[in-house]
């Protein structure tokens, strides 16, 4: 799809088409069987992947549309020492494919017999016979088998031999004459507190997923209690932020959020702590997702509690009104 050209939305009856997941080690259920699938890791499930998706609904036509990726990141596989930033986890994935009207999502294990895996053996031993699928749509610089030694004209060849459909999509560009939508990119924006070009290579509001965690309930004492999640590897900028939460009643709570060590107390390991405006409630132990509108300013140490406060009532003000003026599509709503 040529830079420009528009890129599927979120919208309200998205989420109303049934989605199927179909895990690891679980057989092709009825509903996805058949199939055309994208395929990739899909890492942000960004504008540009955006366009993967709708290419895969076109070719699927009355066949089930679908997403093939891969857990854990391969990257993640070949270098387990070295922390890898994951815009979108698996949870994560689930709720966008499912708000994008997909039919399902297939998750396969990578692993060493993946990695190994020649070409051929990838297509007609692994996604004609053991997915039974029927298409697939993959980006412009996908690179699979064994070494990544396939390539999209590789893949194209051995689809036709194996009786497969087989798209490839173009890059897509933020604009004309831009650089290609990427996940690098997106990372990047987000490690500089740049959230609204984050917010406008995705196409929606970044999120992340998390459970609540019992912190030292300082925020209480503050008048500003907060939920605290711990995020794993998260390269995003320290500092305070505008955010919506959803809670695992569905209920969405504008709050205002902070990332990072609370170096006016402990300087301690990175915790996500929101607070949620007019919500009183124990949300321990609860799954709940927290979407960045906007970034206020950096993380600061202040001489005083009393100052922290002052400042916290500026926050939340500026907060509440980011909120009212943002427009980007929400994933979560």
């Amino acid at each position: 799809m040529p830079s420009g050209d528009p890129i599927t939305e979120p919208g309200p009856n998205a989420s109303d088409r049934p989605f199927t997941v179909c895990g690891a080690d679980d057989p092709v259920p009825p509903a996805l069987q058949g199939a055309v699938a994208a395929l990739g890791n899909f890492d942000g499930v960004h504008r540009g992947h955006r366009a993967l998706i709708d290419a895969v609904r076109q070719e699927a036509g009355s066949r089930p549309a679908a997403v093939l990726t891969f857990e854990p990141h391969p990257r993640a596989y070949f270098a387990p020492d070295q922390p890898m930033f994951r815009l979108t986890g698996p949870r994560a994935k689930e709720i966008v494919f499912a708000r994008l009207g997909l039919d399902g999502l297939f998750v396969r294990r990578f692993d060493g017999t993946l990695a190994a895996t020649s070409p051929r053996g990838f297509v007609e031993g692994w996604l004609r016979d053991d997915l039974g699928l029927s298409g697939v749509v993959i980006g412009h610089d996908f690179h699979f088998g064994q070494g990544r030694a396939g390539t999209p004209a590789i893949l194209a060849a051995l689809c036709a031999d194996a009786g497969m459909a087989c798209r490839v999509v173009p890059a897509v560009g933020a604009g004309p004459g831009d650089e290609p939508i990427s996940s690098s990119a997106i990372r990047a924006a987000l490690a500089a507190g740049d959230t609204a070009r984050a917010n406008a290579l995705l196409g929606y509001r970044w999120f992340v997923l998390a459970e609540v965690r019992h912190g030292d309930k300082r925020g209480r004492t503050l008048g500003y209690p907060t939920a605290n999640l711990a995020l794993d590897s998260c390269g995003l900028a320290h500092g305070i932020y505008a955010v919506r939460v959803r809670l695992a009643d569905g209920r969405l709570i504008d709050g205002v959020a902070s990332y990072g060590r609370r170096p006016t107390f402990d300087d301690g390991a990175p915790l996500l702590e929101a607070h949620l405006f007019d919500f009183a409630g124990d949300l321990y132990g609860q799954e709940v997702a927290v979407e960045l509108v906007a970034y206020l300013r950096g993380e600061e140490k202040f001489a005083s509690a009393e100052a922290l406060i002052a400042q916290m009532d500026v926050d939340s003000a500026r907060a509440k009104a980011a909120i009212r003026g943002d427009a980007v599509p929400s994933m979560l709503e």
